[in-house]
């Protein structure tokens, strides 16, 4: 059996220390995103995260500063290399230099068989962007976007990471017409992938049923660029009580992926924009053929304006060439490929968070597709054929099919 080189479509990238205060114009470099180094302790009880500042018997961690937002960098943004995967404070000497410098992730990259990778923003913007949409001042945050979005097309993703770091941009979510132009700005640069939330609606704003975001949507589709969504990128996981141990939370996740499918598809994005793409980060795919199934009998049987569908055709037939699944352990959703479409499923390293399969990739990969039944063929698609489909990695990137 022989794996490819793997293209993870899902890695982060921790954003440097000096990314916005080297950056941004003067006036702005005392309220902009910038790290001081204080001593804290971090508690997490109850699914609940708190810390203290300035505790003289705490540890020494890295907090990032940004007008009225103070966030701690917490060990498991940053997690490969820790034996001990608790969630305490760190600082930037003390995360692997893979983490947030090039060269070294690109020697990381090599080390695990990977040739490609797609990074998410990680500490300070959060998975999609909404820190910049929190702060009151819009000017500001517009303006630190585009510093973000400037540094990873030409910077992270650029010189001796062309072609193998694929640039993934943030968008003002506040304003769908200012995210449609922010769209257009990065894919004339070169990024044709944005990341965007699994949900709008849990941060306070309108959902994809609304026609609220069809300017974002548009711009999109007329620009090549896969809209990824990352679990948490509603700043909302699933839980069943408040009192749930973190990892009734961790197994859930996939929750999240599960709702934003089922709405777009009956929010009827795909017939709207047929040529729109998106791609469900780390939110696995076992799950997806008895939500299809459960949507196609609905439809059918009940399918008509007056129940809440107007869609011409059944459900599951949006998921071609419309939506892409990214898995790192989902071997259920492997066996029922037949049903999902085995062009539709990718293959995610998530370096350098804690579900990371880090330095060990090529063998993990291995035991998940022969435990899976992979043939040669199925093989390649998952670890690398359907990402350069995807994110038409051969036309922008000239990675080799």
């Amino acid at each position: 059996m022989e794996i490819p080189r793997i293209i993870s479509v899902d890695d982060h990238v921790v954003e440097p220390p000096d990314l916005w205060s080297s950056r941004l114009p003067e006036k702005y470099r005392d309220r902009g995103p910038r790290v001081v180094r204080e001593k804290a302790k971090f508690d997490f009880k109850g699914g609940v995260f708190s810390y203290e500042r300035g505790a003289p018997d705490g540890e020494w961690c890295d907090f990032w500063l940004y007008d009225d937002l103070v966030y701690p960098f917490p060990k498991l943004s940053a997690a490969v290399g820790f034996e001990n995967l608790d969630n305490e404070p760190v600082t930037f000497d003390q995360i692997r230099p893979g983490s947030w410098k090039q060269k070294e992730r690109l020697e990381d990259m090599d080390a695990n068989h990977v040739e490609a990778s797609l990074c998410f923003p990680n500490v300070l913007p959060r998975f999609c962007g909404q820190a910049f949409y929190e702060r009151e001042d819009k000017e500001l945050a517009l303006l630190c976007i585009q510093i973000y979005n400037d540094w990873i097309i030409d910077e992270w993703c650029g010189g001796e990471g062309a072609g193998r770091l694929i640039p993934l941009t943030i968008v003002p979510l506040w304003d769908p017409q200012l995210a449609a132009q922010e769209v257009r700005r990065c894919a004339d640069k070169g990024s044709h992938a944005v990341t965007f939330s699994e949900n709008p609606v849990p941060l306070g704003l309108p959902s994809v049923h609304s026609g609220h975001w069809d300017p974002f949507f548009a711009a999109c589709e007329e620009t090549d660029t896969v809209v990824n969504m990352h679990i948490g990128s509603s700043s909302r996981m699933p839980s069943t009580s408040p009192d749930a141990p973190f990892i009734v939370s961790s197994t859930l996740t996939f929750q999240n992926a599960m709702g934003s499918l089922v709405d777009y598809i009956f929010a009827g994005i795909f017939h709207k924009f047929p040529q729109l793409r998106v791609a469900y980060s780390e939110g696995q795919v076992g799950w997806a053929p008895y939500v299809l199934e459960r949507a196609d009998k609905l439809w059918e049987e009940r399918g008509d304006v007056s129940f809440g569908s107007s869609l011409p055709e059944p459900p599951s037939s949006y998921i071609k060439d419309h939506v892409w699944f990214c898995i790192f352990d989902d071997e259920t959703g492997l066996r029922n490929r037949d049903v999902i479409g085995m062009d539709q499923i990718t293959f995610e390293v998530d370096y350098p968070h804690a579900d990371s399969t880090f330095p060990h990739t090529k063998e993990t990969a291995t035991k998940i597709v022969q435990k899976a039944g992979l043939n040669d063929e199925e093989i390649y698609k998952f670890l690398r054929g359907n990402a350069i489909n995807l994110y038409r990695l051969d036309k922008y990137f000239g990675i080799k099919k």
